[in-house]
């Protein structure tokens, strides 16, 4: 009898399923379905939730005396990301684009836009890069300032006043005098 040949083919092993990659993959499932039939506001925040899991890694590596960041999602009548208190993001008219703005004094800029999350994960890394930056030359302590040098004493300012007064006086005095002698 021949033995059965024994196949050298070797069955090709999946790839592990991370389990945060199926969630990851299911919300993205939801929040299309939510999208396109009745509740835009909860896709919206789905949305938003699956951002906010996409910048984990980001502020895991932010040291943790830096007190810059406050990140969280706000369920007002327009969900929001917050990423710090001037730098947000929102969602886009079609509920499906992430807008990241900041709030300045002069108004709201828009700083990336995209319906890609990497693309604005990487947004935000560089805004929080930049944002540490500016912390770290605000922390930063400036010189202190040189003596002036020291000035002389100052006089007083009485004995040229009394001076100039009787000086003054004395030629009012010689005026008058000159003015009596030639009238007479």
């Amino acid at each position: 009898m021949s033995e059965p040949e024994t196949s050298e083919t070797h069955a090709i092993q999946p790839r592990p399923v991370r389990l945060r990659d199926a969630l990851l993959r299911a919300r993205i499932e939801a929040a299309d379905r939510t999208g396109v039939v009745i509740d835009l506001r909860d896709a919206e925040l789905a949305r938003l939730e699956i951002l906010n899991d996409a910048l984990d890694p980001l502020f895991a590596e932010v040291p943790e005396q830096v007190d810059l960041f406050d990140r969280g999602i706000s369920q007002g009548d327009t969900p929001r990301l917050w990423i710090d208190a001037v730098a947000h993001v929102v969602m886009g008219r079609d509920k499906r684009m992430y807008r990241f703005v900041q709030d300045t004094r002069f108004g709201r800029i828009l700083l990336a836009e995209s319906h890609d999350t990497s693309v604005i994960v990487d947004a935000v890394t560089d805004y929080v890069a930049r944002r540490m930056i500016e912390r770290e030359h605000a922390m930063v302590a400036l010189p202190e300032p040189k003596p002036a040098p020291a000035e002389p004493p100052r006089r007083s300012r009485v004995w040229p006043f009394l001076f100039g007064f009787l000086l003054g006086a004395a030629a009012l005095f010689g005026f008058a005098l000159f003015a009596a002698l030639r009238s007479s």
